[in-house]
């Protein structure tokens, strides 16, 4: 977020950033594929989190307007933060224990739909996310008051996340047990049938093991079986940046690609019985991770937001004034 509208939440996008994310989104779109832009910023602006709905719907203001005639772009109003039980509202966005800051999460949902509307984006799907993290097993108890909230176009999409290991945290390669991915998913699905909504599982991964596997699997088909209510899925997660992470479905080599892609494979449009319209994606793009991996030879520093090192990397390696090249991870630098 801080680098699409640096400064405030109120001022003007950055005019080489926002080039940067429009080709970026429309290079997928143009091939027939949805871009999310998702401002995958645990509800916080410069570290600290955002409490003005005004200020929240005027950001959205400004990114919507630029996609509003590309009906192929789906916008998903933010990820949202979980704190521990005890920790100060003032860090973070503790709902199952006050429920003025659950207020505040659906409050910054409506804002972030009305400013999406109100900029002429009247055609495409919304994807909304709620606290503790989102996760579709606490989902009923903690988010139920999401319930309430509307759009003119009917087109809001509840966007949850599941992990399968012992917290759902997503940081352990070890799974409960074989069953545990259906079983999260239950409670949630049964309460978008009884509330009429509809949703998308906007993260789930397992470990590279047996285990784990059978809980994708037993996951994944329980979704399709209730397509009526999940619309599909997407893997956390993929791109260069990750590196060895466990659950990486870089191609060719990463983890999540060489134990699951083949089993994902199966879930695509049209690969199940009866041409099943549920999917699964492996990507998600997001307004924090833009980059830009084309190679100029004739030009001596990369712009501001461009790459500029990293792993096989074999671009340009300074940056144009005043920008510096600052390491990120070992796979990618860039120009800030």
């Amino acid at each position: 977020m801080e680098r699409l509208v640096p400064g405030t939440l109120t001022s003007r996008a950055d005019a080489t950033y926002l080039a940067a994310l429009k080709s970026t989104v429309n290079s997928i779109t143009s091939s027939g594929a949805y871009a999310v832009i998702d401002p995958h910023n645990f509800g916080r602006y410069y570290g600290k989190i955002i409490t003005s709905t005004t200020d929240f719907a005027a950001f959205w203001t400004t990114l919507a307007s630029e996609f509003a005639s590309n009906d192929k772009v789906i916008f998903d109003t933010s990820k949202i933060p979980y704190a521990p039980p005890g920790k100060p509202y003032t860090d973070f966005l503790d709902n199952e224990f006050n429920s003025e800051e659950q207020t505040l999460v659906l409050d910054l949902n409506q804002a972030a739909i009305n400013a999406i509307r109100a900029a002429g984006a009247e055609s495409q799907f919304i994807f909304v996310e709620g606290n503790s993290w989102s996760g579709a097993w606490t989902w009923p108890t903690v988010n139920d008051n999401m319930k309430a909230l509307t759009d003119p176009q009917d087109l809001i999409i509840y966007e949850m996340h599941q992990y399968l290991d012992s917290d759902g945290s997503g940081t352990s390669e070890t799974c409960v047990s074989s069953t545990i991915g259906q079983e999260r998913v239950m409670a949630a699905t049964q309460w978008l049938k009884d509330n009429g909504k509809k949703a998308f599982l906007g993260e789930f991964a397992g470990g590279p093991n047996s285990v784990c596997k059978s809980a994708v699997t037993g996951m994944l088909d329980y979704l399709q079986a209730n397509s009526d209510v999940w619309l599909g899925a997407s893997w956390w997660s993929a791109g260069p940046w990750w590196g060895d992470y466990m659950y990486s479905l870089e191609p060719p080599s990463g983890t999540g690609y060489t134990y699951y892609m083949s089993l994902l494979k199966n879930y695509f449009p049209g690969s199940g019985p009866g041409g099943t319209t549920t999917s699964v994606s492996t990507s998600t793009t997001t307004v924090a991770t833009t980059k830009t991996t084309t190679t100029r030879p004739t030009i001596t520093g990369a712009p501001h937001y461009a790459q500029c090192g990293g792993d096989s990397w074999t671009g340009p390696t300074t940056c144009a004034s005043p920008y510096t090249c600052q390491k990120q991870n070992d796979y990618y630098s860039q120009c800030l």
